[in-house]
């Protein structure tokens, strides 16, 4: 009988000690907890005195624009990007954590002398500045900051214009904002090493990365135009008119 106790306690021993070295598996991001995310928008910054402009009007020089803006408050030049409404103006400002990111915009139906996309420091002075070539046809482009350009600083933000010259002698149609590197956190960066596309949308999104958020997004949409990750993050910061637009390819 006592053997038979002190076996059973020995058993019980080596069941306990091989629990305990049991190895336990790195949980994934897992898709059904990030099925319903949203767009968290970081809070504005409050020390920039050029607030920005993500519609751009018809007032400078353009009678297609012109013409829309006195007919309908849709479809004008846009930049996909958050906006924050004060009183007396507009924060356009978005984050992102790449050090050449990509820039989104939609562009209507609109003849153009030349385009450009220009990019300054804080100082106002321009760090990169390319022409883009539209093709035509209205819809969202994507204006890819390249490698050979100047990283963006993590910590350091950025002004970014998106001009439309209708005519030669006249000023532009424009867009402009904002953008800003950080730094992403331990967790992030480890959640975003082993995650899918899709995942990567929502960890972008849940912590206010805009611009990667809305890049993926776009890719993902490329393969499955049914997925619904690009409605939500737009319809998040009030784009919803631009939701169905199509994305063109231009401007690499």
């Amino acid at each position: 009988m006592n053997l038979d106790i002190r076996q059973l306690k020995l058993a019980f021993v080596i069941s306990l000690v091989s629990l305990c070295f049991t190895p336990v598996q790195a949980q994934p991001v897992k898709s059904e907890i990030l099925a319903s995310w949203i767009f968290n928008t970081p809070p504005p910054p409050d020390d920039i005195n050029a607030p920005g402009n993500r519609v751009g009007g018809g007032k400078r020089g353009c009678e297609n624009i012109d013409k829309q803006l006195t007919t309908s408050k849709e479809k004008l030049l846009t930049a996909l990007v958050p906006v924050y409404q004060f009183p007396n103006a507009e924060l356009v400002f978005g984050l992102t954590i790449t050090s050449h990111p990509t820039f989104w915009f939609y562009v209507p139906d609109v003849t153009t002398f030349s385009t450009e996309f220009v990019l300054q420091n804080e100082a106002g002075q321009t760090v990169y500045q390319r022409p883009v070539s539209l093709s035509g046809t209205p819809g969202v482009v994507s204006i890819s900051l390249p490698s050979t350009a100047s990283s963006l600083e993590i910590g350091k933000r950025y002004h970014w214009y998106f001009n439309i010259y209708c005519h030669q002698q006249q000023p532009p149609v424009f867009v402009d904002g904002w953008i800003k590197r950080v730094e992403p956190n331990a967790v992030l960066k480890s959640q975003l090493e082993t995650a899918t596309p899709k995942q990567r949308v929502a960890l972008y999104a849940t912590n206010g990365i805009w611009y990667e958020s809305l890049t993926v997004a776009a890719e993902l949409r490329r393969i499955d135009p049914k997925r619904t990750d690009w409605t939500t993050i737009l319809q998040a910061v009030g784009l919803n008119n631009i939701v169905s637009e199509p994305i063109v390819d231009c401007c690499q």
